[in-house]
């Protein structure tokens, strides 16, 4: 996935895979032009944190731009709102160019806040979610240490797949704010996975699937590694609504998918503590 974007040449391009990837970019128009300019009026190029895409014209005019675009784009993010603005450039003074014309471009930042979400384990219920997360405004990463699970289909742009030996090293590279899911085949490197994840200060959500059984057996154990109950606080498990029934790989992935839906508009309420009965039991995945 990661080579994709050097594959994209046109700033429309850009457009689709920095929306779908949650990349920020600017957007450059060529507003309006006065006498000989280097491009006409309407022309676009896409600016990114580390590169371009297409061009209104080159030179010191488009120099200038890519500065201006990429200082904006800092802005955004540092503010956490886009931004437009019209920059006006008599190229004969302003850049030092001897064409006697003038410019005004109109850059537009779109930086996209998109939640990162860790997927840990690749059998049959994260095959079934997968798609449905990949649908929401969410970057996923998702993470399987059996070589055979690798995907032969191309993602959607805003999911990485990777194939570790050791998931659990995953954790501290995860960005800070980050939500974490495990679902993996083995009970052990879920009860590692969400050890090193709750250890971790700034992953305030680590939802694991499997039965209330399993959930009280796994808290147990976690306290006893000193896993305090501020940290327990973040842990939810079983995963998914209690009100959506079903234990069907599709069925426990709508159910689980649901919960992050509510979470991603802020409403956590049917999160239950892990000691409620209502709780839903979900199926491990065991593929």
């Amino acid at each position: 996935m990661q080579n994709e974007k050097w594959q994209v040449r046109r700033w429309f391009e850009a457009i689709h895979y920095c929306e779908q990837t949650a990349e920020g970019y600017a957007l450059v128009t060529v507003l309006t032009t006065a006498g000989s300019t280097p491009r006409e009026q309407g022309t676009k190029m896409v600016v990114t944190a580390d590169r371009q895409f297409d061009t209104i014209g080159g030179g010191h005019l488009e120099f200038k731009a890519i500065e201006l675009a990429r200082q904006a784009l800092a802005d955004s993010v540092n503010q956490r709102h886009n931004q437009q603005a019209i920059h006006s450039f008599p190229l004969a003074s302003k850049l030092g160019q001897c064409c006697g014309c003038a410019v005004k471009l109109l850059i537009e930042t779109h930086v996209s806040h998109r939640q990162v979400l860790a997927l840990f384990g690749a059998g049959h219920v994260a095959q079934a979610l997968v798609p449905i997360l990949a649908q929401l405004p969410l970057s996923v990463r998702w993470i399987d240490n059996r070589e055979s699970l690798t995907p032969t289909e191309p993602l959607p742009a805003n999911v990485d797949y990777l194939c570790d030996d050791e998931p659990v090293g995953e954790i501290p590279l995860l960005p800070a704010g980050s939500w974490v899911v495990i679902m993996t085949h083995d009970h052990q490197l879920d009860f590692e996975l969400a050890e090193k994840a709750l250890k971790h200060p700034d992953l305030p959500y680590v939802g694991m699937i499997g039965s209330q059984t399993k959930a009280k057996r796994f808290v147990h154990r976690l306290q006893s590694k000193g896993i305090s109950d501020g940290q327990l606080s973040r842990f939810v498990t079983p995963i998914g609504l209690s009100d959506i029934p079903g234990k069907l790989p599709v069925e426990v992935a709508v159910s689980v998918s649901a919960q992050i839906i509510r979470r991603l508009h802020g409403v956590n309420a049917t999160e239950a503590p892990l000691t409620a009965d209502t709780t839903k039991e979900a199926l491990h995945d065991t593929q």
